[in-house]
C-alpha cells in the first residue's frame, strides 16, 4: 500500500472510517505514516490529533475503540478507507457517527454503557456500580446469576411489570460484567453477526 504524504504540507492524510457491517461512514479523521503503521500492528484505528499533536487511538480514554478490518488507499494514494467494526458510540457526543446519525434501539443502552465507564473510572461512595467493580469480577459475576434466577422464576408466573424490571435487572448487571471484561454489548453483537452469516 503506497500512501502518498507528500500531497500534505503537515504529512497528514484523511482517514475516512466506515462501519465494517452496515458501511455507514462514522467518522474522518487524519493519519501520517505512523499511524497508519499502528494501526496496521494493533487492529485499533489510530489517528494523528491535529489538536493534540500526537498520536491518538479512537478509544484510549473511553474504551469506544473502532477495530481495524480493512484499510484502502485511494487512486491518488492521498485518502485512506478505514473499515472497522465500532465498539460502542464513535462520536464524542454519544452518536454512533459524527454525524449525529444514532441507532435509534441502541441510543440509551450506548449511554448506559457510558455511564458504567464513568462510575468504573470516577467512583463515588454513593454509586450502586461503583460498589460492584469494587468488590471485584466475582461479584458481578454472581449478581448477574442473581438475577438470571430472578428472571426465570417471574418468566412462569404472569406478573409482566415484575418480568421486565428483572429483565432489566438482568440487563443492567450484565452490561456491568461486560465492561469488568473489557468488553461492550457491541462485541457480542459482532460475535452474534458472525454466527448469522
Amino acid at each position: 500500500m503506497q500512501i502518498d504524504f507528500q500531497k500534505s504540507p503537515d504529512g497528514l492524510v484523511p482517514a475516512i472510517v466506515q462501519d465494517a457491517a452496515t458501511l455507514k461512514v462514522l467518522m474522518l479523521g487524519y493519519m501520517n505514516q505512523e499511524a497508519v503503521n499502528k494501526t496496521l500492528q494493533e487492529k485499533k484505528v489510530t489517528f494523528y490529533s491535529r489538536s493534540k499533536q500526537r498520536l491518538w487511538t479512537k478509544g484510549e480514554e473511553s474504551g469506544n475503540f473502532l477495530l481495524l478490518q480493512d484499510v484502502k488507499v485511494d487512486c491518488d494514494n492521498d485518502t485512506l478507507l478505514i473499515k472497522a467494526n465500532p465498539v460502542g458510540p464513535v462520536c464524542h457526543t454519544g452518536a454512533d457517527t459524527c454525524w449525529d446519525e444514532v441507532n435509534v434501539s441502541n441510543d440509551f443502552l450506548a449511554k448506559l454503557e457510558s455511564v458504567i465507564t464513568d462510575r468504573k473510572n470516577n467512583p463515588t461512595e454513593k454509586s450502586y456500580t461503583a460498589s460492584l467493580f469494587a468488590k471485584g469480577i466475582n461479584k458481578i459475576a454472581q449478581k448477574v446469576g442473581e438475577e438470571a434466577v430472578e428472571v426465570v422464576i417471574e418468566a412462569k408466573d404472569n406478573n409482566e411489570t415484575l418480568f421486565l424490571n428483572e429483565a432489566a435487572d438482568l440487563l443492567f448487571h450484565y452490561l456491568i460484567l461486560l465492561n469488568a471484561k473489557g468488553h461492550q454489548l457491541s462485541d457480542v453483537l459482532n460475535v452474534l453477526k458472525e454466527r448469522h452469516k
